[in-house]
């Protein structure tokens, strides 16, 4: 499910590292076509919002092609709900599409509360049946979570790091000069982090004969289950490292669970869930970063996709050491709003509970409440950036705003209207941009 989410770099005329590489355009044409007689019936959707949000009722334009040699007749239809199924408004139109010609079709939506929303084109003629799957925002800025922030939240996690920092950390920097480039080195990290749980990354650096040059630093970290390895690049003035929490890549040790059940390691317990740990172990590596003399301290950026952007988002909200944050489609926000809502990871949870005599959902979500990324969010201080699909299975739009619009630093987000699970060249390349102007990377 997740490795696409491995990362990959390019470089843009801003010599631009970033994360999680994927494609997007504004409009897509619908995927299945109906040929006959070299010709074919095919749809767009057009949305009359450059990010698929709205202020008032949102507007499409539904348009079909028929260059068959064969008039068309039947219905096209729109079909509007919630982000949990529930049905709100539905449109039917009979038409009649002519051989050889085009057909366009406005559809205003109702007038709908703050939220996002799921819509349904579908097309029923003659020689064509099609569905085109859209999601729309409207106000999503007065989108609020329902579920309040554990009155003991930021000291559940102060206690963490107190236990962290207990813990000798033996930072150990092994050179891998068989895996250098002509302008990078590059270097395994290990350290112990809480629990005395061995971890271990990746750093590359810059080759320089100026032995005092310091470097700012870009933090990689990991999507669900995903194997990091060095992260190379042309920046001359930038460290990177990639960060294996435990459980994952050359950190799995103990925790050496399933895939599908790394999402619930001792979710029973708050105090031994697995995000604990994996928590600490990104605060562990902002010490290993502070703790070298050619890493700039307050040059550092976190960043990464999915769980990896789940963990920016939870750094930033622990450890103020942190200068940048970038998240994209950052699962575990909101989350007792996903229930009912998304079927990963629920679905696993659900599963998990029904194994454990007298453990409960009600539990799992008291627990899971201090892990909640919308929790972590007013407590992040420093500028940050996100990226979300409006067709996101894992992480929908509406549980990204509930956590964006609780961020108490200068914030800026991304939509994109037309993708899942995923961010564009667009987001990867403003994000060089913006690391390199707020850190004067020029």
């Amino acid at each position: 499910m997740f490795d696409a989410l491995k990362y990959s770099i390019v470089k843009s005329s801003f010599r631009i590292l970033a994360l999680v590489m994927a494609s997007g355009f504004w409009c897509l044409q619908a995927s299945a076509q109906k040929s006959k007689d070299d010709g074919e019936v095919s749809t767009e959707v057009v949305t009359h919002d450059g990010d698929g949000i709205f202020d008032g009722s949102a507007y499409f334009t539904f348009s079909v092609k028929n260059s068959l040699n064969t008039d068309q007749e039947g219905s096209v239809s729109y079909l509007v709900t919630t982000e949990k199924g529930e049905k709100l408004f539905d449109k039917n139109i009979k038409v009649k599409i002519d051989r050889n010609s085009n057909e366009s079709y406005d559809f205003r939506i109702p007038e709908l509360k703050a939220g996002f929303y799921k819509i349904n084109f579908m097309i029923n003629v003659s020689d064509y049946d099609d569905t085109t799957r859209r999601a729309f925002g409207i106000r999503p800025k007065e989108i609020r979570s329902q579920y309040a922030r554990p009155a003991d939240f930021d000291q559940f996690w102060q206690k963490a790091k107190d236990e962290l920092a207990k813990v000798a950390p033996n930072f150990k920097l092994t050179p891998l000069p068989k895996q250098n480039t002509d302008n990078r080195e590059v270097f395994l990290i290990e350290m112990q982090s809480l629990d005395n749980y061995t971890i271990r990354g990746f750093m590359t650096v810059p080759k320089t004969n100026n032995k005092s040059r310091k470097f700012a630093v870009l933090l990689g970290l990991p999507g669900y289950q995903v194997s990091l390895d060095p992260m190379l690049g042309l920046d001359n003035d930038l460290a990177i490292i990639t960060l294996n929490v435990r459980g994952q890549g050359n950190s799995r040790g103990e925790i050496d669970t399933r895939r599908d059940e790394y999402i619930f390691h001792r979710v029973e317990d708050k105090n031994k869930y697995v995000m604990r740990g994996v928590i600490m172990d990104c605060v562990r590596c902002i010490d290993f970063i502070y703790s070298r003399p050619n890493l700039i301290h307050d040059n550092i950026l976190v960043s990464g996709g999915s769980m990896g952007g789940y963990l920016a988002l939870a750094i930033a909200g622990v450890d103020k050491r942190v200068n940048l944050c970038s998240a994209q489609n950052p699962i575990l926000c909101d989350i007792r709003g996903m229930v009912g809502e998304v079927d990963w990871p629920i679905t696993s949870f659900r599963k998990y509970v029904a194994t454990q005599p007298g453990f409960t959902m009600d539990k799992l979500l008291n627990n899971l409440d201090y892990y909640d990324g919308k929790n972590f969010a007013p407590s992040i201080t420093c500028p940050t950036l996100m990226g979300i699909g409006l067709l996101d299975p894992f992480a929908p739009p509406a549980n990204e705003y509930a956590t964006y619009n609780l961020l108490a630093g200068k914030k800026r987000i991304l939509v994109y209207k037309n993708l899942a699970h995923e961010i564009t060249e667009k987001y990867k390349e403003l994000e060089g941009r913006w690391m390199r102007d707020t850190f004067a990377l020029f």
